[in-house]
Parts: C-alpha cells; structure tokens; sequence
C-alpha cells in the first residue's frame, strides 16, 4: 500500500485499486493498493472520506496496509474493482494544523527551555503536549507562543524527505525517531520545519509555516506525571474567537453592559445571589419553624402527618421542621421539590411502618433511595403523584388501627 497524500497534500480525489474486501463487525474492511485516506497513527486521528459513494470514518494501520472501515450491510466492493476516493478536506488540513503546529511548539519549547515532548494529543477542540517538566509559566508560553507566530510570519518552509531504513543519514543524530512503531516497515518519512527541527512522523503537514495562521497556547494543566500544555492552530483559533465574540454579545444583553465591565457586573450579580439565596435560606427555616409548631399545637396528635413543598429541592425545610416538630410516634411523611416534579422524600417514623411503606412509596414517585430503621431518604422525580402515597399511608393505618381494636376486644 502507497499512501500517495504524503508528499502531495492537496491531492483530494484519487482511483486505486481494491486488494480485498472482507466482513468485519457492522461492515466491511477495505484495502487499496493506494490510498490518499491517511490511517491512524503519531498521534493524529484518521481521516474520513468516500469510496465511491461509501462513507469511511475509520482508517487503521496494520503493518503496511491502511484499513478502510465502511459501515454497510451488503459487499460494497470487489477485489480488483477500480474505486474513485474522495478525501473529507476541511477536517484533512485541520489536522495537518494542529499536527504541524504540535511539532512546532514541540521544538521550542524544547530549544528554549529543555522541555522535552513525551506525548501529544489531537483532539477535537484543542490539543495538547505533554511536557517533561513539573510546571510552565505565563512568561514561558508567552515566549513559546511569539517565536512561533513569528516563524509563521516569515512563511518558513516545511518539507518532508523520504529515506530507506539503511540509510547513514537515520543514524547520524540529527533526525529524531521519537515514537516509531514497532511494526513500521519501508521507507522512513523525516519531516523538517527549515532551521528548526527534523523529526521522524507519518502525518501529514503543511507545506508552509503561513499555513498555520496562527498558533495560540491555550494554558497549563497539571496533573500527577503530566504537564499538559493545550493550544490550538489556524482555522480553530478563528472558531474560537467567534464562539467567544458571540457569546460577548449575550453576555452584553444579559449584564446590560459592555465587555469591560462584565467582570465587574457578573461580581456585583453574584454579591446580589448571595445575599437573596441566604434571605431565602432564612424565610425557609422560619416557614420550617412556623409548620412545626402548628404541628406540635395538635390537640390531638395524628398518627401520620404528611406535608409538602414546591419551593425548591433544598433539604433545609425538611430538616428545619423535623428538628422542632419532635413526636417519635408519628409517622412523617415529607417531601420539597420545585415545580418540575422532581425533589426529595424523606420519611421518619417506626422501623415497621417505614419497612412496609417506605420502598412502595419511593416507587410510587419514581425514586430512588433506602431506608434503615427509623429513616427512608431518596430522590424522586414524580412529586405530583403524593396523592397516591397518601391513600396508602392512610389505607396502611386504618388497617392498623382496626388490627389494634380488634386485638383490645
């Protein structure tokens, strides 16, 4: 297999013949005698396109054949079939972007502060190296990041050589073999960015530095082993800065004010939620206080009680009222939650009663949750189906009570 993309990267289109065609899961597998789909591999995700009118989103490497997986039903091909390729171009040059960019950012941060590189990652919204220190600090990116846009300013050249395994030139040192796969086998592709670096890689890349646009760190996250430094290139850089304009512009409606106040609007806004979530916080145990002594006024002290709220999920009322509602032959019945239907029961009484009742009523209101003696918590999302739960709260003590004068006759 020749993936005929590497030397040329604005080759879209391309007829090769099929060498086999096999069942696989859900699919086909597909190998070409040439490709321009570029298989998985150095870090960079496969490309997608089309063979024929069949869609590939998947292209692995085995030894030196590119896997192209099609997801059909019916044989889409035979071997020896001419198959007409098209490459899916605008994620192709992406990322040859970022991909291009990584060994840029790789180099210098390497020559400038002996950072070497021990992984990197393409992903969908930015990528990353993985550098081999513990920390980067502001002024060491600032640094990384302007001497790359400079080199992306005066257009520097990127060009890729091929060698066989033997050649002298692999061994002298100067080009780097980070990363190679075992089971790589043929020719060797070096790709150098001009004055630079030469580094060993099987992804594509840019021709020129200007290609790029532009390269933007994005910040540092550490984590045990790993110094990630995210960025991204080119055409990303551009989506970002619109998502983040568009998103200004909501935030100019929201706050009623411009860009260089937001700061400072969404500090006053947050003062504000404070201050109305802690009045809240207070009414709630004050209503909590006012339902518990109207409870404990009963002349007559009820053998269940239920009571119910739609004031929000906030456990405080609940347990604001239980504090000062103190009856332990009670049976308590208590729910809060918000409008949607979804919220908390809590149950408190005899561990009989809350064994007989308590899973039946979690079920009722779509729960879930788990009582042990004389409690049973769980989240429920059905609250207007209380009503249910208190017929068979009911139903559940008449028939207690007439069990009790039964007995007593």
């Amino acid at each position: 297999m020749v993936f005929k993309c590497q030397e040329d990267s604005f080759l879209k289109h391309y007829t090769a013949k099929v060498v086999s065609c096999t069942k696989a899961n859900n699919g086909f597998e597909i190998i070409l005698k040439d490709t321009i789909l570029f298989p998985e591999g150095g870090g960079q995700p496969s490309d997608h396109g089309w063979l024929n009118d069949h869609e590939v989103k998947n292209v692995v490497r085995k030894g030196a054949e590119a896997i192209h997986f099609v997801e059909v039903d019916q044989v889409p091909l035979q071997a020896g079939e001419l198959v007409h390729q098209k490459l899916d171009w605008e994620r192709r040059f992406d990322h040859m972007q970022q991909h291009s960019g990584q060994h840029l950012i790789t180099a210098i941060f390497d020559r400038e502060f002996g950072f070497s590189t021990k992984s990197w990652w393409l992903g969908t919204e930015d990528s990353y190296v993985d550098l081999d220190t513990k920390d980067v600090t502001k002024e060491q990116m600032e640094t990384v990041e302007n001497i790359c846009n400079q080199l992306v300013v005066d257009c520097t050249a990127v060009s890729v050589k091929v060698y066989q395994p033997d050649d002298p030139a692999l061994k002298t040192g100067a080009l780097r073999t980070r990363g190679l796969p075992d089971d790589v086998s043929g020719p060797l592709r070096v790709v150098t960015i001009d004055g630079i670096e030469s580094n060993m890689c099987c992804g594509t890349h840019v021709k020129n530095l200007a290609q790029l646009q532009a390269i933007k760190l994005l910040g540092v996250e550490k984590a045990k082993n790993k110094c990630l430094v995210h960025f991204i290139v080119g055409n990303r850089i551009l989506r970002k800065l619109n998502e983040c304009y568009e998103r200004e512009i909501q935030f100019n409606n929201l706050l009623n004010g411009g860009p260089s106040s937001h700061v400072d609007l969404i500090k006053k806004l947050q003062t504000t939620v404070k201050a109305v979530q802690k009045t809240s916080k207070k009414l709630i145990a004050e209503l909590a206080f006012q339902e518990a002594e109207k409870f404990t006024a009963l002349s007559d002290k009820p053998r269940f009680y239920c009571l119910h709220r739609l004031d929000g999920a906030s456990s405080d009322f609940i347990n604001t009222f239980l504090r000062n509602a103190k009856q332990p032959d009670c049976f308590f019945f208590l729910t809060n939650g918000d409008d949607s239907g979804k919220g908390q029961l809590l149950l408190q009484g005899k561990p009989d009663d809350i064994a007989t009742l308590g899973d039946a009523i979690c079920k009722m209101l779509d729960g879930k949750g788990s009582g042990k003696g004389s409690l049973y918590n769980a989240k429920v999302n059905k609250l207007k189906e209380v009503w249910r739960c208190q017929k068979l709260i009911e139903e559940h003590f008449k028939a207690e009570i007439s069990e009790s004068e039964t007995r007593s006759k």
